[in-house]
This record gives structure tokens, C-alpha cells and sequence, in this order.
């Protein structure tokens, strides 16, 4: 039922579904951006449903109240304490690593505002769990929802991190002022 209003809303919005994960790519981490509304969840999670994709993503535990709860946790949400001091990367690569088959959406942005540095969890997730970093885009100015670059990342974070600036250097935000292409470092 979702997927058909993902159908119907993509399809009147303009918006179209492009690229896609790598036939038999079984585990990975899924990286979106840009991150800047409210508006990238609900475009973010009718694309994943148009691609196909059963993924599991990090969101706030606050987030998590009945009965939005029931909605998010079925589209794969897993609610996390950002108060706690607990390592979420090491976490989660445990999750991968008990799974023959599981995709993990991560923005690191971190927020829907301006930052100066996107966080590296995704990277280090990869990392620890040896996986590959798969690129997706929520473009506004191209109305797409592109998957594109995939990579098994190296270790060497400036030569992987310049990759991806490359992969993201026109992509437009919903509100485009806070998206930059020069906080994509490590």
C-alpha cells in the first residue's frame, strides 16, 4: 500500500526513481543527502519503497511515540538515545554482521541545518562491518531520487571523502542554503 502512494506521489510531484543498489549487493550502507527538511523523510522513504529497498535507519529516540511509532519502526526505524555516550557505529556493524541480508540508511548530515562537517559514523560503519558505501541523492532541482556510486571504502578517508564531494557537487536540497558540498569531509 505504500509503495502505490510512493507511485502516486512521485507521479504527480514530477519526481522520478534513477540507478539503484548493485545486483547482489546484499548488505551496505546507504548514504542520503542532502538532509536540509522535514520533506526528506517522507520523499526519502517513498523512493527507498520505489527502489525496492527494505532498509533499517537511526532516527532519535523521541521520535519514537505512539502511535508514530508503529509507522516508523515498519518502515524500518530504529530509535536511538543520542543522550547516552554509547557507540552506535560499533552497534550497528554487530547488527550487520548477524545479518545475511541488511541495507542501513545514514545522513550524515546529522540535521536538517547547515553544517560545517558531515559525521563519519557511515564510514566507520562500513569500515568495521566491510561493507560498501552506496550514494544516494534526493535532488529537488532535478525532481530524482538517484542511487548511483557504490565503493568498498579504503581507509584512506581524504582520497574516499574527495569521491564523494565529486558524487554530490550538484546535488540541490529542498532548501538549498543548507546543503554544502564543502562539509563533506573527514
Amino acid at each position: 500500500m505504500y509503495k502505490l502512494i510512493a507511485k502516486i506521489f512521485f507521479n504527480l510531484k514530477g519526481w522520478k526513481v534513477k540507478g539503484g543498489i548493485p545486483p547482489g549487493t546484499k548488505k551496505c550502507v546507504l548514504v542520503a543527502a542532502p538532509h536540509t527538511s522535514n520533506w526528506d523523510f517522507l520523499y526519502g522513504s517513498f523512493a527507498w519503497k520505489l527502489f525496492g529497498l527494505d532498509v533499517k535507519y537511526l532516527a532519535k529516540k523521541e521520535l519514537f511515540w505512539f502511535p508514530l511509532n508503529i509507522f516508523l519502526k515498519a518502515l524500518g526505524g530504529i530509535p536511538v538515545d543520542r543522550k547516552k555516550s554509547s557507540n552506535v557505529v560499533d552497534a550497528m556493524a554487530e547488527i550487520v554482521k548477524a545479518n545475511d541480508e541488511i541495507i542501513v540508511l545514514m545522513t550524515p548530515e546529522g540535521t536538517r541545518k547547515k553544517v560545517d562537517k558531515w559525521k563519519t559514523g557511515f564510514y566507520q560503519l562500513a569500515l568495521k562491518a566491510n561493507i560498501p558505501i552506496v550514494l544516494g541523492i534526493l535532488n529537488y532541482g532535478t525532481k530524482e531520487a538517484f542511487i548511483g556510486l557504490s565503493f568498498i571504502p579504503g581507509g584512506d578517508m581524504e582520497k574516499d571523502f574527495e569521491m564523494i564531494r565529486e558524487f554530490y557537487k550538484d546535488a540541490i536540497g529542498c532548501v538549498p542554503e543548507n546543503f554544502s558540498v564543502e562539509a563533506i569531509r573527514p
